[in-house]
């Protein structure tokens, strides 16, 4: 039995045939959503006509002519962003790009354990007595209802760039650029923070003639798109083509020197090389401490600040992943203990490290196919961060709550929040509540859309080029995931420091390719000498050579 639902996608069929397309190539097309052969060119060019006026987002005029103001009147205006790798690159993005357009500029950033998430009081006052008097904040803000009445009652303006879900009311800010506003027509709701910060920066430059000064920080933009994991398809694939090409030949030193201890080489860099390597390392400041090491790697100048930068963030991401695994397994265990079965599962401790909570969360709801809440209670105040399944909309079940809550923000799969710590019992029979209202019933188990069933020997090496034109991939865009069956095993080992994964060599029709799962080494002993195979394809880069590997998703006894 497979460990996961197989979902076969329906064949596209013959209608579907396109002159000049791979059978399977327009199979992949149709499983996502290209359906009419005139959309196939604009999908697989993913050039500048898949952009969008930047004035069609709500307020953005207000945006522009508050900033002007600044720009002109020779304001201090604070970048006020996120202290992930969306926010990070978001906050670099803008002070950069208003910095070349002649304002007076500064970053800030929250400290995580100090301030916290969101805009903060004693930040706005902070920056008040500064001489700020122009707030743009990045990726942030969106629910910060009191604190944008407090920055008016001090004097200073908010413009707000955002990309997470509105409350039902908006602050009172000069203004409010997101596109999932329920009146927004900007027709895509799925950009970045970054993205919104990109549009924003492409509105102030528009019709100026410098349009390049926006189109050189696409690096910046698919650095944080592919990290946050926003859909890949629109503007954000055409932004993510345009950045990888950049980042392949950057020229941003702090990102060169991380490259190097990430173990990247330019040239070969695509969207899981931001995923796995260089997203993790920009995020690692950020859920440690300060996110102003990763902030400052992306816009230094100083070969010798840049190598010194890249190893504190080579040392924090170390103690971020140690952090990660130690919480981890403290709470498995505690849920473990309550009972895997409940619709919803929540664990918490004061020596929870907040940084890695929703890390750790999203891990635990892979593994045990659960919404799971995570939460660290303080004296006064309790912080919890969670992560779901496509079947409960855990930004909705927070909005349900909010007389609780503190604060809260987020997406539906993925939320933060705090409350008194007082709250916390009746938070957690509420969520429990509205998870088993919402999940009876449903057979809680991750399921995988698979492309097409094919025989390993139609992947020569002319048909994975032309799968790869579909690329970049990510989220909206999956990498093509495929099933064989009645492969046969000619070769098994675990691998890993903890036999976490698996390697195989797998043969079918006399060809035999080399396979690796990662994380199915508790699963070597299910192998049987022929099994069915789920799996992606990649090129593996070795020694400078490049060979196609069987990335092992799900396998099966054949029938």
């Amino acid at each position: 039995m497979s460990h996961t639902h197989w979902k076969l996608l329906p064949p596209a069929g013959p209608p579907f045939a396109i002159a000049g397309v791979h059978p399977l190539v327009a199979q992949l097309l149709h499983n996502r959503g290209i359906s009419e052969p005139s959309q196939v060119e604009a999908f697989l060019s993913a050039d500048k006509r898949l952009e969008v006026d930047p004035f069609l987002l709500p307020d953005m005029h207000q945006a522009v002519s508050r900033t002007y103001q600044a720009l002109l009147s020779g304001e201090e205006i604070a970048i006020y962003g996120d202290f992930d790798a969306d926010g990070i690159t978001a906050t670099a993005l803008l002070v950069q790009g208003l910095s070349e357009l002649g304002g007076r500029v500064i970053p800030y950033i929250p400290h995580r354990l100090s301030e916290g998430y969101g805009l903060q009081v004693a930040a706005l006052e902070k920056l008040r007595k500064q001489g700020v008097s122009l707030i743009i904040t990045v990726d942030t803000g969106i629910t910060a209802l009191v604190e944008a009445k407090k920055a008016q009652r001090m004097g200073i303006d908010i413009v707000i760039t955002d990309h997470h879900l509105p409350l039902g009311s908006l602050p009172s800010a000069r203004a409010v650029v997101n596109p999932k506003r329920s009146d927004s027509v900007y027709g895509s709701t799925e950009l970045a923070g970054v993205g919104v910060a990109f549009k924003f920066l492409q509105a102030l430059i528009k019709g100026s003639g410098r349009e390049q000064l926006v189109d050189r920080s696409l690096d910046l933009v698919a650095l944080g798109t592919v990290a946050d994991m926003v859909p890949l398809v629109g503007e954000n694939r055409y932004w993510v083509k345009c950045g990888l090409e950049l980042l392949n030949s950057t020229e941003r030193l702090g990102l060169q020197e991380m490259m190097r201890y990430a173990g990247l080489e330019p040239g070969n860099l695509d969207t899981e090389s931001i995923s796995w390597k260089l997203g993790p390392r920009l995020n690692a400041a950020g859920r440690l401490d300060d996110a102003t090491t990763s902030y400052q790697l992306l816009v230094t100048e100083d070969p010798q600040e840049a190598s010194s930068l890249a190893s504190e963030l080579e040392e924090k991401n170390a103690k971020r992943r140690r952090l990660t695994d130690e919480l981890l397994s403290k709470a498995r265990e505690e849920i473990i203990a309550a009972g895997v079965d409940l619709p919803l599962l929540m664990a918490g401790d004061k020596d929870y490290p907040p940084g890695v909570m929703g890390l750790v969360a999203g891990r635990l709801a892979e593994e045990f196919y659960r919404p799971v809440v995570l939460f660290r209670p303080g004296p006064e105040t309790c912080r919890g961060s969670g992560r779901s399944i496509p079947e409960f909309d855990l930004m909705a079940a927070l909005e349900d709550c909010q007389d609780l809550l503190s604060n809260f923000g987020g997406h539906t799969k993925a939320a933060g929040f705090s409350l008194p710590t007082d709250n916390l019992p009746h938070l957690r029979e509420r969520l429990f509540k509205l998870a088993q209202d919402q999940l009876a019933g449903l057979d809680l188990r991750p399921h995988i859309d698979i492309d097409a069933e094919v025989l390993l020997s139609i992947f020569a090496r002319e048909t994975f080029e032309k799968i790869q034109q579909l690329a970049p991939f990510g989220r909206g865009n999956p990498l093509p995931t495929f099933v064989s069956r009645q492969v046969e095993v000619v070769d098994q080992r675990q691998i890993g420091s903890k036999n976490e994964h698996v390697r195989l060599k797998l043969k079918q029709q006399g060809i035999v390719w080399d396979a690796i799962g990662f994380g199915l080494g508790n699963l070597a002993q299910e192998i049987t000498p022929r099994l069915d195979i789920v799996y992606n394809l990649s090129a593996d880069h070795w020694k400078g050579k490049e060979r196609l590997q069987l990335n092992l998703l799900d396998f099966a006894p054949a029938d």
